[in-house]
């Protein structure tokens, strides 16, 4: 029988603040360039004083909501479990997950009182991504707001790494994987972020546990987890973690391993201008792709292209016209 979802994505629900910013901000203002950095409101508030604000764009972000988003914009169909407050962000970002044809089990009505998660993303003149976030009531996210019917429903659990900073989103995830590998659901997980693999290793090594079908992860954060100085070295030890993987590798494409052998994608030659996004697009179009019949191959080459446009551009997502486009051009 078929399943509802391709994709059950569990994660945090930001509003994402895209702004431009020159080389010396950073240093000027105490921020640790190219990483995501976890903020309390006092300080992010600082920050949006100094940068911009007429020049920022708004828009639905979350690194396992981008991927669920770009899962539906190529055909397929996905569930997002999250958290938002019931405040004007929170009605927003709900909003933009219907519009995008994502099922949730979240009602704005329902939404408690606080105030919804954002992430100020800052791009820098060399395309590098910085993000400052502050999860407002994401941080609460928990075992309680799964849907358990719909992960059973599901072909994948999507499991957003950037959770494992948060007690509650630790619990959460280990409840969705324990559900998902009851009943037969494979179950994916993305590292997210450097960071979250280098100060987050236990909580990491925890969700991991004794594998997971699919991993998806960039060069950086696959040496960092296996503590190794080389790509060659760190797919080996991935191995022993993972059933598969996808090593994401920035202008030098990807690198998969499909449970047999590697297979090398070759990269889309692009001028980048923000990479925010890049690795939640190549996991929504890794995933759309292996849930509609196609290799790992192709779907890492769908992949690839995908995360290619969506790099020339401001902002994490595609729009749904591009998306389709992106399919033409491939099957062209």
């Amino acid at each position: 029988m078929s399943k509802k979802y391709n994709v059950f994505g569990i994660g945090n629900a930001i509003v994402d603040i895209v702004t431009e910013v020159e080389h010396d901000f950073f240093e000027k203002n105490g921020i640790e360039k190219g990483v995501m950095t976890l903020v309390d409101e006092k300080r992010q508030l600082e920050l949006m004083k100094v940068i911009d604000m007429q020049k920022s764009k708004m828009s639905g972000g979350g690194s396992a909501g981008n991927t669920v988003v770009a899962v539906n914009q190529f055909g397929g169909k996905s569930f997002y479990s999250c958290l938002v407050a019931h405040d004007a962000l929170g009605k927003f970002f709900l909003e933009d997950l219907k519009r995008n044809g994502v099922d949730t089990s979240l009602t704005y009505e329902k939404c408690p009182e606080g105030h919804s998660g954002r992430c100020l993303v800052m791009t820098s003149p060399d395309a590098h991504r910085t993000m400052n976030t502050f999860l407002g009531i994401s941080s609460f996210l928990s075992p309680e707001h799964l849907d358990e019917a719909a992960i059973k429903d599901s072909t994948y659990v999507y499991l957003e790494g950037y959770l494992v900073a948060s007690p509650k989103g630790l619990e959460a995830m280990k409840e969705a994987k324990r559900i998902a590998e009851k009943n037969k659901v494979e179950v994916a997980l993305t590292f997210s972020d450097p960071s979250m693999v280098k100060y987050f290793a236990k909580q990491m090594e925890e969700i991991v546990g004794a594998s997971v079908d699919l991993l998806f992860c960039n060069d950086e954060e696959a040496m960092i987890y296996t503590g190794t100085s080389s790509i060659a070295e760190a797919r080996e030890k991935l191995k022993q973690v993972a059933k598969r993987f996808v090593i994401t590798l920035g202008a030098n494409g990807a690198l998969i391993f499909d449970g047999d052998t590697f297979i090398q994608i070759e990269p889309y030659k692009v001028q980048a201008v923000d990479t925010n996004g890049a690795g939640d697009m190549f996991a929504g179009a890794f995933l759309y792709a292996i849930t509609h019949g196609h290799s790992y191959a192709e779907a890492g080459k769908l992949a690839s292209l995908a995360s290619s446009r969506v790099v020339t551009q401001w902002g994490p997502r595609l729009e749904p016209v591009q998306a389709k486009k992106v399919l033409e051009d491939l099957i062209a």
